[in-house]
């Protein structure tokens, strides 16, 4: 079950979806930056219709001292996954981002998988181009840090601030985008592309959506066996993510928006 977690986390964050280059390089005004608070429920169907199995939620906000964002993330599994196949997860993220380029500054990240325990952070030095992620098991204190160091080649996201970064973008059926992400101190680049304009069913409304499709499954991608995402991303200046499919080994995993709340910053 533990390729089922990182699987739904990501499809659950949509945070396959992280764009660098030029872009990148202007100052990033993101429609935002009143804060928000955003709730999603996932469910899984393969042999059972539409059952939920977690809640995920993200808080933008800023750090304590004002200079750069703040974005919280926690992803917790439901009773029925516990019951069906006596798994549970918890997976609490904290991604600080620069306020300038909406680049990814450090993550710290908190990861329970059953009886499972590891807490890791990841820091970004644009300065010495490289990405050093550090990852410990608070169960075993005494054992040595798992360290990973990867070179970075321009401004990159981790799996949650790309979601945010997204959306500050001119998105437009037929703009295909080459994305740089950092996931335990790995760096993948990802195509992602605008492939319609289609109404969806929102808590919102019925909402005008652009129809992402990041490439993320396949050899050498983020989720290395076959599968396919979509993401629903609305076309008004909130430009907020109402729903996610993805399919994969475990079936469709679904995640749609439950609620939007304003966040003061």
């Amino acid at each position: 079950m533990k390729r089922f977690t990182r699987i739904f986390v990501f499809v659950s964050a949509f945070g396959l979806l992280f764009a660098a280059g030029a872009l990148a390089q202007a100052t990033v005004k993101p429609p935002f930056l009143g804060g928000e608070k955003l709730v999603y429920e996932g469910k899984i169907s393969k042999i059972i219709q539409g059952i939920a199995v977690a809640d995920l939620s993200f808080t933008f906000g800023k750090t304590a001292d004002g200079d750069d964002y703040l974005i919280k993330t926690d992803a917790r599994s439901k009773g029925t996954l516990l019951k069906l196949f006596r798994f549970s997860f918890v997976q609490e993220y904290e991604s600080t981002v620069d306020s300038d380029k909406f680049r990814v500054l450090k993550t710290v990240k908190n990861d329970v998988q059953k009886e499972r325990v590891r807490n890791s952070e990841a820091l970004f030095s644009y300065v010495e181009k490289k990405v050093t992620f550090t990852e410990t098991n608070p169960k075993e204190p005494m054992r040595a840090p798992r360290t990973i160091a990867s070179d970075l080649k321009g401004d990159t996201h981790d799996l949650v601030s790309g979601l945010y970064f997204l959306r500050t973008l001119p998105l437009a059926v037929g703009r295909v985008f080459e994305l740089t992400i950092s996931d335990s101190g790995l760096i993948y680049q990802v195509p992602v592309r605008v492939t319609a304009r289609e109404v969806q069913k929102s808590v919102l409304g019925r909402l005008m959506c652009f129809r992402v499709e990041p490439e993320v499954f396949g050899n050498n991608r983020l989720i290395e066996q076959k599968g396919s995402m979509v993401i629903w991303i609305t076309d008004d200046e909130r430009r907020i993510p109402v729903r996610s499919r993805i399919n994969s080994e475990y079936g469709k995993i679904e995640v749609k928006l439950k609620r939007v709340e304003p966040a003061k910053m």
